[in-house]
């Protein structure tokens, strides 16, 4: 149980995917304009994340390993995640169709995020249970939705500062990311501490 706990607040907290291993900047970049587009993108990759661990880990050890295909890890995560993208955008654009319409083309780019492939990838790297990969799925998802919503919330207080013409834009947008990021430094090895 313990170790379930370090996995998931490391997840959450050090090895954040966005701030810690760069993995999924183009929503990060690109949809934390406004809280309620970041939390939406947050819950659907949370969810992606978790559907695809789910799916991706037993094929990997029960298909690919078995009968030595490990050559075929990525093309097969990615039909997977694709899959579940897919699926995610029919439900959002049903159900919920203003979330759709304010995601726009970042939804379907959650197909070729990084971070979700890397989750997928890392799980089965670090050599976790299927238990221990749900649990880092979920810290994974957590960390990119603290990420998303503290960015989206430096963005909020970017619009009405002033800020140097040279720094309009991106370049301003960018230097919060690496400030923010660098917050996240200060976590190193306090989660393993708290459990020695």
């Amino acid at each position: 149980m313990t170790k379930l706990i370090i996995i998931l607040l490391s997840a959450v907290f050090i090895n954040n995917y966005i701030l810690s291993r760069f993995l999924g900047i183009c929503p990060f970049l690109g949809v934390s304009k406004k809280l309620d587009s970041a939390t939406g993108m947050s819950f659907a990759v949370i969810f992606v994340m978790l559907i695809a661990t789910a799916v991706t880990w037993p094929i990997q050890m029960y298909l690919l390993n078995p009968f030595n295909l490990g050559y075929l890890q990525t093309i097969v995560f990615i039909l997977v995640i694709a899959t579940l993208v897919q699926l995610v955008e029919i439900i959002l654009k049903r159900y919920i169709p203003s979330l759709h319409k304010s995601l726009g083309v970042y939804l379907p780019l959650i197909t070729t995020n990084c971070a979700i492939l890397g989750v997928t990838i890392l799980n089965i790297d670090e050599g976790y249970t299927f238990a221990e990969a749900m649990v880092n799925s979920l810290g994974s998802g957590l960390g990119f939705f603290l990420a998303m919503v503290m960015f989206s919330g430096v963005r909020s207080k970017l619009e009405g500062a002033d800020i140097p013409k040279a720094f309009e834009g991106l370049p301003i947008t960018l230097v919060a990311a690496s400030i923010t990021s660098l917050s996240f430094m200060g976590f190193g090895g306090v989660i393993e501490n708290l459990f020695a």
